[in-house]
């Protein structure tokens, strides 16, 4: 039979990257690793690529498009001058199918937190199940930036039962107009002992006590509306393991509290401590 064509014996680096789909320096990446060995020169010093290194790329290139690393395929071929070995190969491949079966958890995760977002609004839908199913009653917009933002750090020190807990508060507070005028009135107040304020000021425990009466009247207000309960159902869930903790929390409460910054003046963290203390007398 006479052919009217008759390919190369061999060919050159950019006709080998062109055959075999990818670019003569991913090939000379190749040889660095030792995954191809080098061909033989020809009288121009180039490279010049043969029938089996032809066939040792075609390997290559598929088990890269598989999601193999190189290193792998490097190992899976051994000893075996043209394909990988079997045995190598099988490994690589159990090992590459629970790494790919962690990536398809992982992307499911994700999406369920997307779709959360697109369903809950970006802020809320940052919160756990747990939290923003507490909150799923409120009307749209009545919590407000502040409220998500604080249940999100809440919920990185301590966890979605805490953050859940706190959520009973602007429960009711978005539920009270007054009580929520008289938050803010006492949140002024405190925000008021800045840096220029002395820690002896005469105001520091005038407002502590006004933020321990307020304290003690939402706390009343959350009983009235049943939350304490609410909330000894919530530890219940927690106790039988219902309320995971989302994987989040990779450090103690303590070391994140010491983590996390915050913009409190000498004055106000002093205004804090009498309140506590004042609360504690209860």
């Amino acid at each position: 039979m006479h052919l009217s064509f008759v390919p190369p014996r061999q060919v050159k680096i950019g006709d080998a990257a062109a055959f075999a789909g990818t670019t003569p320096r991913a090939i000379r990446h190749y040889h660095e690793m030792g995954l191809l060995p080098e061909p033989e020169r020809g009288g121009d010093d180039r490279r010049r690529y043969g029938y089996e290194d032809m066939i040792r790329l075609l390997w290559i290139r598929r088990m890269a498009d598989a999601g193999i690393s190189l290193d792998d395929i490097r190992d899976a071929f051994g000893s075996t001058p043209a394909g990988p070995d079997d045995d190598g190969i099988a490994a690589v491949l159990e090992r590459l199918d629970e790494t790919l079966v962690a990536q398809e958890a992982e992307l499911r995760r994700q999406r369920a937190a997307v779709q959360r977002m697109r369903t809950q609004g970006s802020r809320a839908g940052l919160l756990s199940d747990v939290v923003t199913s507490r909150l799923s009653d409120l009307p749209e917009g009545a919590l407000r930036q502040a409220d998500l933002d604080t249940l999100l750090v809440t919920e990185r020190i301590f966890g979605p039962l805490g953050a859940a807990v706190q959520a009973g508060r602007f429960l009711v507070l978005a539920a009270d107009p007054e009580l929520r005028a008289e938050s803010d009135r006492v949140d002024a107040a405190e925000e008021a002992l800045d840096d220029t304020v002395a820690v002896d000021d005469p105001r520091v425990p005038r407002v502590a006590a006004e933020r321990h009466a307020f304290e003690r009247v939402l706390a009343a207000a959350m009983e009235e509306a049943g939350l304490d309960e609410s909330d000894d159902a919530l530890f219940e869930s927690w106790d039988a393991g219902e309320i995971p903790d989302g994987g989040q929390r990779s450090m103690s409460a303590f070391e994140a509290v010491g983590k996390m910054p915050y913009d409190f003046s000498p004055a106000r963290l002093r205004c804090m401590e009498l309140a506590v203390e004042l609360g504690a007398r209860d």
